[in-house]
């Protein structure tokens, strides 16, 4: 399994500086799983000492500091044993943590310590480039990292002859799979930009039953296979409710349930991103609204629209959509979309309810699907706000 997410662009020097992240299984041998385990427990260590130091010398100074982990390695010998990449990028997250805290504390709460059996295990090394060649760096079958050396890998694809290797994260899932991040440095062209029209351009409408709903009347139905992964997961939760917590079967099951959720999670990845690349590669510009998921979630009684990924689905289908240098135009969350008719533009007093799937306009008469005429009315908006904008640039 292999995935692609940018983390973002950075303009230096004139140049769009773009970055891309590889996923790819990992098979590591008995002696470097060993290491991972190993890195994985000295992580969580290093942190926690310094996130407690750093609240102790708070409370005695009434100043911010947090010690760095060369501070410990004399009185924990054990964290010279594994990579010290791994322990100074630590520090960075920690210190990251609290400048992100002290910034916006009502966002971003204060750094918590980390437990083995809830927090997630990972860690990452950067790559540096020495006369004898990069720290890391990877094969045709594998990657190399420092002190595990050739971890065997499996690449779905592999990065370009141009790509500089940044930086690499091991993660190993609740299931017991290993996973390398490789994140990777390149130089882009900056694209070209492109003007959208009514016909290129799509209209978007998130929908719990169809996941989004198309102006044109396209739908994009979640595929059967996901379905019935979810059915199987529902069966094995049944059976763990019987089962005596501790038993072997009980641990067989629990071990069952989480390669089932890994790989539900992994098939909605997956469908996300072969719409999100169907949509960027057809369409000019897409119009969407700024639908808050986690107020939807907390207002609808049917399902949790946090599952279904739409607020991954926009941030896939924006980044993809701006490489090829076209907009991802985002309407109001509170604008009337649902009510107001595509057809003359009146706007009801009352809302249409979910379960009212079809409706009929009082002044014109014309007969509506709600969310077909709600997303004709996404895309309409959206285009009158995208020339809105492009007229005030241009003034």
């Amino acid at each position: 399994m292999a995935g692609k997410w940018p983390h973002s662009q950075r303009i230096e020097d004139g140049r769009i500086i773009q970055y891309t992240t590889l996923k790819v299984r990992l098979y590591p041998n008995e002696t470097q799983a060993e290491l991972f385990e190993n890195t994985f427990g000295c992580c969580r260590y290093i942190w926690n000492r310094m996130l407690a130091d750093q609240q102790r010398f708070y409370l005695e100074t009434d100043k911010h500091f947090i010690p760095t982990p060369a501070k410990y390695k004399k009185e924990a010998p054990f964290l010279k044993e594994v990579d010290n990449q791994a322990l100074i990028q630590e520090h960075n997250k920690l210190s990251q943590a609290f400048r992100v805290f002290f910034k916006d504390p009502v966002h971003f709460g204060y750094p918590n310590f980390k437990k083995k059996k809830t927090d997630r295990d990972s860690f990452t090394a950067c790559n540096h480039v020495f006369e004898s060649g990069p720290t890391i760096y990877t094969t045709q079958d594998g990657i190399r990292m420092t002190k595990a050396g050739i971890v065997r890998a499996k690449f779905s694809r592999h990065p370009q002859a141009w790509w500089k290797l940044r930086r690499v994260t091991v993660e190993k899932t609740k299931s017991g799979k290993y996973y390398a991040y490789i994140l990777y440095e390149y130089t882009v062209k900056k694209p070209e930009a492109v003007t959208p029209t009514p016909e290129t351009t799509l209209g978007l409408k998130y929908s719990m039953p169809h996941f989004y709903v198309a102006d044109n009347g396209g739908m994009a139905d979640p595929p059967h296979w996901l379905k019935q992964s979810q059915e199987k997961l529902v069966k094995i939760q049944r059976k763990l409710n019987r089962m005596e917590p501790g038993s072997k079967n009980y641990q067989e099951a629990v071990q069952k349930y989480r390669e089932l959720h890994e790989h539900i999670a992994n098939q909605r990845r997956d469908f996300i991103h072969k719409e999100t690349s169907r949509i960027a590669n057809g369409w000019d510009a897409v119009c969407i609204r700024g639908d808050s998921m986690g107020e939807m979630s907390k207002r609808l009684k049917r399902g949790n629209a946090l599952e279904a990924g739409w607020g991954t689905f926009r941030e896939r289908l924006r980044y993809k959509l701006a490489r090829q240098g076209k907009a991802l135009i985002v309407v109001d969350r509170y604008a009337p979309t649902t009510r107001t008719c595509s057809a003359c533009g009146m706007i009801q007093d009352h809302e249409v309810g979910y379960k009212e799937r079809r409706w009929v306009c009082p002044k014109c008469g014309m007969v509506h699907s709600r969310e077909i005429n709600a997303a004709q009315n996404i895309k309409a908006q959206g285009l009158a706000q995208y020339f809105s904008m492009q007229e005030r640039e241009a003034a």
